[in-house]
């Protein structure tokens, strides 16, 4: 038991030591025996109610530092009882003073009465520490808070002026890749045009030397014009993309399929399609997602009958779509670095293509707010993954899908 509430606890010890010897000395010296056990026991019963509640103090909610006040006001109880007592024992008018047993038990009375306030004043002060404690962490957490709000206020001023710079940079870079692709277009279409006709006038005096030199030459000047067109439509892809309409995915398929018959035909691929969804989107931009993915599927597919299959699933609010393939596959280590731009893995005399298509997709694919990956291992395919929004049927309110 802490030493403060001892304090309170030896008031009611007092009460009982003091209960006992009383009757005991009322019973010796000739006092009635019922009198002197109505006297124990109401003496008693307050000392051990005293002894309760400091015992009571001990696990209750009452700070400590206020013990002492409950056993000064039990204190303070007897004192006024006291001079209650005191003052009418001396009054001139009062001829008929207490008996020493009702003088006892108004001071028990007192006691009692002096507990009740002290506890009630505890608890009362206990409270208010606690409220202003709690008003105080309160006012530290506010601010804290504001401290923290102002950091994040900065922060996002900071991330402001850094999306406008980078937004401002971005807008100068396809500026500058607009401008250098498309100025570089009219020196190369001249020199395309003087090795055309190199080759036309003077292609059958050239020795077998002469001639591969020229087809080099034409060969770079084609794979030149397909590298800046390629820059020129990755440049375009925000600033000259068209507005997102509804855009079905079948038609969309189906028009790609019409533009690689050719090769579609020399190669004797197969494609299957699940049905298809509704997406809003740039139609000309997904066009040419669709075009880039079935078009390299062609072409990495060594001796087999190349075989894609495209599916869709729904996800909510956005479109989950994959070609798939069973062609050379790509290692692990190269499935972030083929949408890089110009990051080629095979040379142009073993696979033709401008190393530009991929990123143009991922470019077009972020553009709809989606994303685009690819899982594969060597020798067993690829399945390009992409995810588009879902076009919501005004009607029912769900995501529409086509055949």
């Amino acid at each position: 038991m802490p030493h403060r509430v001892r304090y309170v606890s030896a008031l009611g010890y007092l009460l009982i030591v003091t209960a006992l010897g009383h009757s005991t000395y009322k019973i010796a010296t000739g006092g009635v025996l019922l009198e002197a056990v109505l006297e124990f026991i109401l003496l008693t019963v307050s000392g051990l109610i005293i002894v309760y509640t400091g015992r009571w103090l001990d696990g209750s909610n009452v700070n400590p530092e206020f013990y002492p006040r409950v056993a000064l006001w039990s204190l303070g109880g007897i004192g006024v009882m006291f001079i209650f007592l005191l003052i009418r024992a001396f009054h001139p008018d009062v001829t008929n003073p207490f008996p020493p047993e009702t003088r006892v038990i108004a001071l028990a009375v007192g006691s009692m009465a002096g507990i009740m306030i002290g506890i009630h004043e505890s608890r009362a002060l206990t409270r208010e520490r606690e409220i202003n404690e709690q008003n105080e962490e309160l006012k530290r957490t506010k601010e804290k808070l504001e401290q923290q709000n102002r950091e994040l206020e900065s922060v996002r001023e900071e991330l402001k002026k850094t999306v406008r710079e980078v937004k401002a940079s971005n807008e100068r870079l396809e500026h500058f890749a607009y401008i250098a692709s498309h100025d570089l277009q009219e020196p190369l279409r001249m020199v395309s045009s003087y090795l055309t006709l190199i080759d036309q006038r003077y292609g059958d005096k050239l020795d077998d030397d002469g001639v591969e030199f020229l087809e080099f030459a034409i060969d770079g000047a084609d794979r030149m014009r397909a590298m800046i067109d390629g820059l020129l439509e990755y440049s375009r892809v925000e600033t000259k993309g068209e507005p997102f309409d509804t855009v079905e995915l079948t038609s969309i398929l189906a028009d790609v399929r019409q533009d690689l018959q050719s090769k579609i035909t020399e190669k004797d691929a197969r494609i299957t399609t699940e049905m298809l969804p509704r997406t809003v989107g740039d139609s000309s931009q997904l066009r040419q997602l669709f075009q880039n993915l079935l078009e390299n599927a062609i072409i990495y597919c060594d001796d087999e009958q190349p075989e894609i299959h495209v599916t869709a699933e729904s996800a909510g609010d956005e479109w989950i779509l994959s070609v798939s393939d069973n062609g050379i596959g790509i290692h692990s280590d190269d499935t972030n670095r083929v949408f890089q731009m110009f990051q080629r893995l095979h040379t142009h005399q073993e696979r033709p293509g401008s190393g530009i298509g991929l990123a143009l997709c991922q470019r077009i694919v972020e553009r709809h707010g989606g994303a685009i990956w690819v899982e594969s291992e060597p020798g067993k395919g690829s399945t390009f993954t992409f995810t588009l929004p879902a076009a919501t049927d005004e009607k029912q309110g769900r995501p529409e899908l086509r055949q």
